[in-house]
């Protein structure tokens, strides 16, 4: 998701802290309602987030789908701060749906929250680390949560990030309570994840191993080692829910079953977990929709780097000078990576090449708020994404049926490029990870939006991504392979 600083803003319909709230009380529901509304309350959900917006956002739409299609009471249990964020930011998601989340927030110890270092030569967002650590140390406030919750329901149902997983560990001394590791990231990425750390040959094909990323520089080794941690608690949880579908990615949800030393967990793949019928929009006055509304169909490139990407002032100048001279119409978000806590400090006021908005008013928009990304990429006329392939980007864009610009940055981001470009072949690479530490110039920024946005390749591009779209589409309706997942995900959880 595009990301945001100290400037976004409080959403209007601020949410009630937890409790089980009045909406969800049996005494408010007609008699014939009592007796299935009691059956269905027997069993709280709670989502247990990492507080990184790319994972609070997954939990907090995860929650919206459960709560509303299956009006069960689900909790989100989070710092105040990360709450706060995971409201402020929430795209795409219905005001009520999020009326009925109870929000619970943990008692966190201060952290520090510098700005990114927009100089560093490795783009991992090493800033936030205190943010981290800091909620690794909540595993005390999170078992006296889930004990009160406990001793209230017939049976809790932990969702939790897989960085979470020391945190929730005492949901194995609790009888009626369980919990499913909720994967954030594609499954692809994932099964080649898995298959490095136990020293497993990948199952490509001799063509794809050749060109997959290397995994060197993709993370620091204390980001890395940080990840491990979790390891020896990961084996508490029941199973584990996935959030892609099996028409894109039944291939890496059976290679990645095969791969996973303990196989009797059950698993699920219920995505894209993102509305996929925007009935609501976030703002439908939102500058970004109203540019987007004067333009033709599929004539604008989108281009955001995420909540974890700072490019530096020379990035910046050799990116705008990119797009203008690539004379395609274009909207930029242009933000620093986020700070561990987004309402603290001030955003930096970012230097665009001198006269550049000016020259570029009539085919381009830079904006520096946050940008409602899900219903950018599903207008009509947007027509490609520059991305940094985090897998929230990857599966929102895919979902929409709009090709990518490949440009990863850091952990997942260069698989999920591959991913993208190479199996799904509904993208294009604009910088290889082995030239990482390379500056990007104008000149392969322009060419990159050409081919992309008008050549006989980028058309062919178009038209895939167009199709997967709607396949992905179709599998979260009714008989849909995800939608079955989902609702047998449901059915397990409240037999």
């Amino acid at each position: 998701m595009t990301q945001a600083q100290s400037g976004d803003m409080e959403d209007p319909t601020e949410v009630q802290n937890s409790g089980f709230s009045s909406s969800m009380c049996s005494c408010e529901l007609p008699n014939h309602e009592l007796s299935k509304s009691k059956q269905l309350n027997e069993v709280a959900i709670v989502m247990v987030p990492f507080p990184a917006q790319g994972h609070l956002n997954q939990l907090l739409q995860l929650a919206c789908l459960i709560s509303s299609s299956y009006d069960l009471p689900v909790y989100y249990v989070c710092s105040a701060t990360h709450n706060r964020q995971a409201r402020v930011r929430a795209n795409a998601l219905n005001p009520a749906d999020i009326a009925k989340i109870l929000f619970h927030d943990i008692p966190t110890p201060e952290f520090s929250s510098p700005p990114p270092d927009i100089n560093a030569m490795s783009k991992f967002p090493s800033h936030v680390q205190s943010s981290w650590d800091a909620s690794m140390l909540l595993r005390e406030s999170t078992a006296s949560f889930l004990r009160d919750i406990s001793s209230k329901s017939r049976r809790v149902v932990v969702v939790h990030d897989y960085l979470m997983s020391y945190n929730v560990q005492d949901v194995s001394s609790l009888p009626n309570v369980e919990s499913y590791i909720f994967n954030c990231i594609s499954a692809f990425t994932l099964y080649c994840f898995i298959c490095l750390f136990y020293g497993m040959s990948l199952q490509l094909g001799e063509e794809l191993l050749k060109k997959l990323p290397s995994p060197e520089g993709i993370m620091p080794d204390e980001v890395r080692d940080f990840t491990t941690s979790q390891n020896p608690y990961i084996d508490i949880r029941s199973g584990d829910i996935h959030n892609t579908s099996k028409v894109i990615e039944g291939k890496f949800l059976d290679l990645l079953a095969q791969a996973e030393i303990n196989q009797n967990k059950k698993k699920w793949a219920i995505g894209p977990i993102l509305p996929t019928k925007l009935n609501h929009i976030s703002n439908r006055n939102n500058i970004c929709l109203e540019w987007l509304n004067k333009q033709p169909p599929s004539s604008v490139l989108y281009i955001s780097f995420g909540t974890t990407t700072s490019f530096s002032d020379r990035e910046i100048k050799e990116l705008a000078m990119g797009l203008e001279q690539s004379k395609h119409k274009f909207i930029w978000v242009l933000r620093d990576a986020d700070r561990g806590d987004i309402f603290t400090g001030k955003a930096r006021k970012v230097k665009l090449p001198e006269g550049f908005e000016e020259r570029v008013k009539e085919v381009g928009l830079v904006v520096r708020e946050w940008a409602p990304q899900p219903e950018i990429l599903a207008h009509p006329s947007t027509g490609g994404f520059m991305s940094h392939c985090g897998w929230n980007s990857c599966i929102e864009s895919i979902t929409m049926g709009v090709p990518i610009a490949a440009w990863p940055m850091h952990s997942d981001q260069p698989n999920n490029s591959f991913l993208v470009t190479e199996i799904f072949k509904t993208g294009l690479i604009v910088r290889e990870w082995e030239k990482r530490e390379e500056l990007v110039s104008a000149f392969t920024i322009e060419n990159v939006v050409r081919k992309l946005m008008a050549s006989e390749e980028g058309n062919a591009i178009k038209k895939r991504a167009e199709e997967l779209g709607e396949a992905v589409r179709r599998s979260t309706e009714k008989g849909g392979a995800s939608r079955i997942e989902l609702d047998s995900f449901i059915a397990h959880i409240t037999r």
